[in-house]
């Protein structure tokens, strides 16, 4: 028997038990389709994540309280305080450090003509701040250094909350009230965009004493955010950090920071690995549901072995080699894997374009390539033992089957 009639054999097989089939080649599709689309949330929230590390700002660093990630903080541990930010603004002490801009965040819901919306996050800093994060007036302009020292009530805003507060209207000039203060919008930030689990667009940013007066007190900060000379001057300016906050904190020893500065280099790098782990537990999970599909496999081809002992009987007996029975078996087995990994494929592809719980997934093409290639090895391995086992029938006994 050639090849072709070996695989047409094995097309009618299939055809004869066509929902049973189907059924098979479903398993088979949903672990390939799950394996792209889980991999591909992966990569798309890992690109969402150094997109928006990106968008701060080549020259930018973040000090934050606490020594560490997943440290926890001790009774000595000093926050971090509006004092330290005009600390590291002393030029004489941080030649390499251009500006400094303390944050304090909060979350309020701002009201305009009785349309409401929860603004994610509600940023109280200096003027430093728009340039250090690279956030840019598109509509009307930024507030000034008077505005802070005034304790002004004034706002700019991001386009995602213009739109959802201020609909078509032109935000500029107008007076929402935020957490039950009124602010007046002065500018409109560029949209940045991003895919993630925060809109880096639905954003306020205030002089930071009147967000202080008006929500969080004038205690601890947030974060500092500070922007180096240039580019090059990033590792020097994060050892002035460094020693002017030891200094301040009254800390001795390097190991026992209270505070942790860090560069874009370093947050792109805990980012990896934090998205290396996520998607291989993803990936490990649409593999499970694609070894159930090929249990599924040898599941149905012993059934089908069971059911054609008689035609298998008969073909042996009329000198049909034990290769060919092996053959038509195993090349079923690998129909039901190709045309399910196949149709997988083309499942995964497409659900890889709906955004999902605001990610949009990007395909990583190997995990394509690599699905359907394990989806037809599959079908070869689990589809061995049934092929075998028709194969290994002997003449006699199989006639005798019932």
């Amino acid at each position: 028997m050639n090849p072709f009639e070996t695989l047409r054999f094995a097309f009618g097989g299939l055809a004869a038990n066509k929902v049973r089939s189907a059924l098979t080649m479903l398993g088979v599709l949903i672990g390939v389709a799950a394996v792209i689309v889980l991999l591909a949330v992966g990569n798309g929230s890992s690109q969402a994540v150094k997109n928006s590390i990106e968008k701060l700002g080549t020259n930018a660093l973040t000090v934050s309280s606490g020594g560490g990630f997943g440290g926890s903080r001790s009774a000595a541990t000093k926050p971090l305080t509006v004092a330290d930010a005009k600390a590291l603004a002393d030029s004489a002490a941080a030649p390499h450090i251009e500006s400094v801009a303390p944050e304090t965040t909060t979350s309020q819901t701002a009201l305009y003509e009785g349309t409401s919306h929860t603004v994610g996050q509600v940023v109280g800093t200096y003027p430093a701040y728009f340039k250090a994060s690279n956030s840019k007036v598109a509509n009307g302009d930024y507030f000034g250094s008077d505005d802070v020292l005034g304790s002004r009530k004034v706002a700019v805003i991001g386009s995602t909350t213009a739109t959802d507060v201020f609909g078509a209207a032109d935000p500029v000039g107008k007076k929402m009230t935020l957490g039950g203060t009124p602010f007046t919008v002065v500018g409109v930030l560029a949209t940045k965009g991003g895919t993630g689990f925060q809109d880096p667009d639905d954003v306020v940013v205030a002089p930071l004493p009147t967000v202080q007066n008006a929500f969080t007190g004038f205690g601890a900060i947030g974060q500092i955010l500070v922007e180096a000379t240039s580019a090059d001057a990033t590792t020097p300016a994060q050892n002035e950090i460094t020693t002017v906050l030891m200094g301040r904190h009254g800390i001795k020893d390097p190991s026992a920071l209270d505070f942790r500065v860090s560069s874009q280099a370093s947050l792109l790098t805990t980012q990896a690995d934090t998205n290396r782990t996520f998607t291989v537990l993803l990936g490990a999970v649409a593999a499970i549901s694609l070894l159930v599909g090929g249990i599924g496999i040898t599941n149905i081809m012993l059934v089908t072995v069971t059911e054609r002992t008689r035609e298998i009987g008969i073909r042996k007996a009329i000198g049909a080699p034990r290769g060919v029975i092996l053959g038509q078996f195993l090349a079923e087995s690998t129909l039901l894997s190709l045309i399910g990994g196949g149709l997988g494929v083309a499942v995964g592809v497409i659900g890889s374009h709906v955004t999902i719980v605001g990610i949009k997934p990007v395909i990583i093409p190997e995990s394509v390539v690599g699905a359907f290639a394990i989806a037809v090895a599959i079908g070869l391995f689990f589809g061995g033992y049934p092929a075998n086992r028709a194969a290994s029938l002997r003449p006699i006994e199989a006639l005798r089957h019932e």
